[in-house]
């Protein structure tokens, strides 16, 4: 049986006990309804045989030998992580485009006695929800972007706003990135469309009518593009915005980048792509990282690089600012008490 869904809120809303995407490991890799378990009925080398049979040699020969490899494949599935379903248990199945490797998927475990449906038009369908969500519906939310110069530890104040219920987006934490030439996180960055899946998905799961908390960015998150609804919502939105000495900001700063600086080649690579930016200031830096000075180094790298180009971003865009926080330092206490503060603003 076919499923059909109009929303991204009603897609994620299924009401299934598990979603399974029969389709190849790459695929799955690239994007996939958040989740998803991943039982292929093809491997990406078994994918590529078979279309390359259809393509170049006999249509019946590739469905005939994908077959054979789809009813193995699904029974080594069977005989391993679906061995502990019962009876009752109600999957939701898709691949690509809700055909014939969901379609024998599904029917193996409608034999069995499990109510398996399969959702029409398959990934494509969840894709283009999601699309529509990125690229097409205006965003309704009511945006606040939290604002603040580089080291006012505004990703952790995000943080913890969450925790203390305020509805937020987390976009570093989506793209798994830091936010600049210097924040790339282990593990890498999602491919753009995942990063467009978790940020859609993000949006249809919080109420519109409630303010939105989301750290100001520029139009990129490491090499991950924003939607372009979200962006133009985030363009407009008015800011709260956390303002600390430098000082503060370094010490901050210097903690965040404990664990980058200790692979020193690495970080000094990082920081001589922005030569053809800052020319010799970059090798002060440099020194400074030579010598171990973080704290030094975070400061120069604020007053030198960071600090500018935000400037040079607020002209541009001429922010209405709602409310500013000064703080005199950004330990644990300062921002747990800054996070209180901005949602009781927010009521």
């Amino acid at each position: 049986m076919g499923v059909s869904f109009d929303t991204l809120g009603g897609m994620l809303d299924h009401g299934y006990d598990t979603v399974i995407d029969v389709r190849s490991p790459a695929e799955f890799a690239e994007d996939h309804v958040p989740g998803a378990l991943n039982l292929p009925a093809l491997s990406n080398a078994e994918r590529a045989e078979v279309g390359t049979i259809y393509v170049q040699d006999d249509p019946f020969k590739a469905r005939k030998i994908g077959a054979a490899l789809v009813a193995r494949n699904v029974a080594a599935h069977l005989q391993g992580p679906l061995a502990d379903k019962d009876g009752g248990w109600r999957p939701l199945v898709y691949c690509w485009r809700g055909g014939q490797r969901s379609g024998s998927f599904a029917s193996i475990l409608q034999q069995i006695g499990w109510r398996a449906d399969v959702v029409t038009g398959g990934y494509q369908t969840f894709r283009g929800l999601v699309h529509g969500v990125a690229y097409d519906a205006p965003v309704s939310h009511r945006l606040i972007l939290l604002d603040g110069n580089t080291g006012t530890g505004k990703t952790d104040v995000l943080l913890r706003l969450a925790k203390l219920g305020v509805q937020v987006i987390d976009l570093e934490g989506l793209a798994n990135h830091r936010g600049s030439l210097l924040g790339e996180q282990a593990g890498g960055q999602p491919a753009q469309k995942a990063f467009e899946t978790r940020v859609a998905c993000a949006l249809a799961s919080l109420d519109p009518d409630r303010p939105t908390l989301i750290e100001a960015e520029s139009s990129k998150v490491g090499d991950r593009i924003i939607p372009p609804t979200l962006w133009a919502a985030m363009k407009g939105a008015p800011r709260i915005t956390i303002d600390a000495p430098l000082a503060a900001r370094a010490a901050f700063l210097a903690e965040a980048y404990r664990d980058m600086v200790a692979d020193q080649a690495t970080f000094a690579a990082k920081l001589n792509i922005l030569r053809r930016h800052r020319g010799k200031r970059v090798d002060h830096w440099l020194d400074l990282l030579a010598q171990d000075d973080v704290e030094g180094l975070a400061a120069a790298l604020m007053e030198d690089h960071y600090d500018p180009s935000y400037r040079a971003a607020r002209a541009r865009h001429d922010p209405q600012v709602l409310h500013r926080f000064e703080v005199a330092d950004l330990s644990q206490t300062s921002r747990q008490r800054l996070a209180e503060d901005i949602a009781a603003t927010l009521g």
